[in-house]
C-alpha cells in the first residue's frame, strides 16, 4: 500500500472514529434505553465492536472520555462503541415515572440484546465498570452467542453483604438532591475515597476528576434516578461466571475497594477463560491507569482475533503486521499473515468461526 493510500486510508479511519449518534432503543421491560454510538457501525465486518456499561454516579460519558483519551487513539480509530446509559442516566434526564419498576441488573443484562438487534449489530466486546460490569456479565451469561468477550472492571461476584445493605439504608437522598453520606458511597465505589483529605490513586490530577464526578452529581445526572441504580445493585444476585462461556479479562486497582472483592471472584474461575489485572497504586482505573487498561484491552482484543494490526507499544509496526498474537506461522496457530494483497482493514476483519447470526446489515434510521 502507497503512502499517499495508507494516508488516506488512516484519515478515512480517523474520521469513521469521530463519528457519534444517539438513539432512544425501548425494551420490553427496561424501558428506555439512550445509547450513544461512537465510530461507523456500517463498518462493524471490519472493527472491533464494544458494547460499555457505565457505573453508579456516572453515565456513558465516563467510558466515552477514556475512549477519547491519548492511549486510545488507535483502538478508537479500528473501532465502534456502543455506550449504553441505564434508564434515567443520559444527560439532564427527567425522573423516571413514579409507575416505572426500575430493572434489576439481571434483567438489564438480558435486555441489552434489544440494543443489538436494533442496531443490527453481530457481535460486541463488553467493557463495564462496576454495577455495570455486573450487567455485562449477566449479557454475557444469557447471550453468549452475540458476545466475543467480557473486559469487567471491578465486577462484583456475589450479592451484597448484609452489613453493605444496612450502611446504604442510611445513605441520605434529600429529595432531588444528592446528600452528602450518598455523595460519601458513590466517592469511595468509584474511586476508593476515604476520607475528605485524601485522595487514593496516583493520578496528579485525580481532584480535579473527583471534582468534575461531584459537580456531575449536582447538575447533568438526575440524582432520583441514580438512586434507582443504586438499589438495583445493592439488590443484586450472586453472579454465576463459573457458567461463562466467553473469555473474561478482570481488571481491578489494588487500591479500588473492590479488590479483593475481584481477586476472590478470580480464583472461583476457569484459570483458562479469564485473566485477572491488578494494577498499582489505583483505585481508579481508567482514570489512575488508562494507558495500562488500554494496553490490557488491545491484548485481550488480539486473543480474540481483533484489531490484529494494531502494533503494542514498543513493538516495530511492520513485524505487528507479520503475524496475529497467536504465533508466526499459518496453520495450527491459527495466526493470519499480512499478504501484499491484504489491507489493513482486511487484517482487522475478524475471523469467527464459532458464531453464527443471520441479521439484516442495514443500520436503522437515525433518531434525531
Amino acid at each position: 500500500m502507497g503512502d499517499a493510500q495508507t494516508r488516506r486510508a488512516s484519515f478515512a479511519r480517523r474520521m469513521e472514529s469521530v463519528m457519534e449518534k444517539r438513539y432512544a432503543v425501548n425494551t420490553e421491560k427496561s424501558g428506555e434505553i439512550i445509547v450513544t454510538v461512537q465510530g461507523d457501525l456500517s463498518q462493524q465486518e471490519k472493527r472491533a465492536v464494544f458494547l460499555t456499561v457505565h457505573d453508579l454516579g456516572t453515565n456513558h460519558s465516563s467510558f466515552e472520555e477514556f475512549v477519547n483519551s491519548a492511549c486510545m487513539i488507535e483502538i478508537k480509530e479500528r473501532s465502534c462503541f456502543i455506550h449504553i446509559d441505564v434508564p434515567g442516566h443520559a444527560d439532564n434526564a427527567p425522573n423516571l415515572a413514579d409507575a416505572f419498576q426500575f430493572p434489576t441488573l439481571q434483567l438489564l443484562g438480558e435486555e441489552l440484546i434489544t440494543v443489538l438487534d436494533f442496531l443490527h449489530v453481530k457481535y460486541v466486546i463488553g467493557l463495564g465498570e462496576g454495577a455495570g460490569a455486573n450487567v455485562l456479565a449477566r449479557f454475557g451469561l444469557a447471550h453468549p452467542s452475540r458476545c466475543l468477550g467480557l473486559i469487567l472492571i471491578n465486577v462484583t461476584g456475589s450479592a451484597a453483604s448484609v452489613l453493605d445493605v444496612f450502611k446504604t439504608k442510611f445513605i441520605s437522598w434529600k429529595g432531588d438532591e444528592v446528600g452528602q453520606s450518598a455523595e460519601d458511597f458513590l466517592l469511595y465505589h468509584k474511586f476508593g475515597y476515604v476520607f475528605s483529605e485524601q485522595l487514593v490513586g496516583d493520578n496528579p490530577d485525580k481532584e480535579k476528576i473527583v471534582s468534575e464526578f461531584q459537580s456531575r452529581l449536582h447538575s447533568s445526572l438526575n440524582s432520583k434516578n441514580i438512586k434507582q441504580y443504586v438499589k438495583a445493585f445493592m439488590s443484586r444476585k450472586d453472579l454465576p461466571l463459573k457458567n461463562c462461556k466467553v473469555d473474561l479479562l478482570l481488571i481491578t486497582g489494588i487500591m479500588s475497594p473492590y479488590a479483593s472483592v475481584v481477586e476472590k471472584l478470580y480464583k472461583d474461575l476457569n484459570k483458562e477463560k479469564v485473566t485477572l489485572l491488578k494494577v498499582e497504586r489505583a483505585g481508579d482505573v481508567l482514570a489512575d491507569a488508562p494507558a495500562k487498561v488500554a494496553q490490557s484491552i488491545l491484548l485481550f482484543c488480539k486473543g480474540q482475533g481483533l484489531l490484529t494490526s494494531v502494533a503494542m507499544p514498543g513493538v516495530d509496526r511492520n513485524r505487528a503486521f507479520s503475524t496475529s498474537s497467536g504465533g508466526s506461522t499459518e496453520g495450527a496457530t491459527g495466526a493470519r499473515r499480512l499478504s501484499r494483497g491484504m489491507s489493513m482493514e482486511d487484517y482487522d476483519k475478524p475471523n469467527i468461526r464459532r458464531l453464527s447470526v443471520t441479521i439484516n446489515e442495514q443500520l436503522p434510521p437515525i433518531k434525531k
